[in-house]
């Protein structure tokens, strides 16, 4: 990408430290893409609509075609991005009744950029009442020399429901990773839900020994929110003592919620993993 292009996506100052992680907003890079993409859908009482599909910088949207009364929209990147210093943004709401789901064309890159400040991509998602959101990227890539903090924060209402999944590799074939920090954070009927935050990478200590990852390089969780779900069974360990990974099913005080988090040497089990979890989440 030409300095020029990086140029015209500056933004405003950014704010304040966060009170709850301790971590201050960085400052970014004089050139650092600062870019966000916009998806609203809405429920005109026979499909889903989208007045609002507007991209940004290394964002370009395209609504795919799918029957029924939901509707789907493709984030396909037009830059490479996230780099050293880039602040990128990506706000979805889905209003009352409405059905979104929100995916990626491919992985996306954290690469090292001009600058060794961090680079920051927020996603932010809304649901109404009765809305059915589903965010599914394809995996977030840490490559050696980045510095990303990713954070994804969910508001939900009461009648809403969320399927949101995240995978994180950690370095390339055969490179160490980058310094990756990301939180979760999510609302659900006004009300806390799930606050997580993770770090990998140079220089977070441990991250990699046996308490933490034991070796893998691949992390993802799978979150499901919905009223009619069965939370009263206990936790479930999937794959347990297995060179394929592991994983743990279990459910979250406060809400009709399921959190599967998982661990694998590489994607494609890491994937494997996340699929059985939901398989398990949905009674299959």
């Amino acid at each position: 990408m030409s300095t020029a292009a990086r140029l015209t996506t500056r933004g405003d100052s950014p704010g304040p430290a966060d009170p709850v992680s301790g971590i201050g907003e960085p400052s970014g890079h004089p050139d650092g893409v600062r870019a966000t993409a916009r998806i609203r859908a809405t429920y005109n009482g026979r499909v889903t609509t989208l007045p609002q599909l507007r991209g940004d910088g290394p964002f370009h949207l395209r609504r795919m075609r799918v029957g029924g009364r939901g509707a789907t929209v493709g984030i396909i990147g037009a830059m490479s991005a996230p780099l050293g210093g880039d602040r990128l943004a990506i706000d979805i709401t889905a209003e009352d009744r409405a059905e979104l789901e929100v995916t990626t064309a491919a992985a996306t890159l954290a690469l090292r950029g001009p600058t060794t400040a961090p680079a920051t991509y927020d996603v932010r998602l809304t649901a109404g009442e009765h809305a059915r959101l589903r965010w599914l990227p394809q995996p977030l890539i840490s490559a050696a020399g980045s510095n990303l903090r990713q954070t994804c924060t969910v508001n939900l209402a009461a009648t809403s429901r969320l399927l949101l999944r995240e995978e994180q590799l950690l370095g390339r074939a055969d490179e160490e990773p980058g310094h990756l920090v990301s939180r979760i954070r999510v609302h659900h009927a006004g009300r806390p839900l799930l606050d997580q935050c993770t770090a990998y990478g140079d220089p977070e200590p441990g991250w990699g020994g046996p308490a933490v990852l034991h070796g893998h390089r691949a992390v993802g969780q799978l979150l499901l929110v919905d009223p009619a779900l069965d939370v009263s069974r206990g936790p479930v360990l999937l794959r347990d003592g297995t060179k394929d990974g592991a994983a743990v099913l279990a459910p979250l005080a406060g809400g009709p919620a399921l959190l599967a988090t998982a661990v694998a040497p590489d994607s494609s089990a890491l994937r494997e993993l996340l699929d059985e979890a939901l398989g398990h989440a949905l009674g299959r």
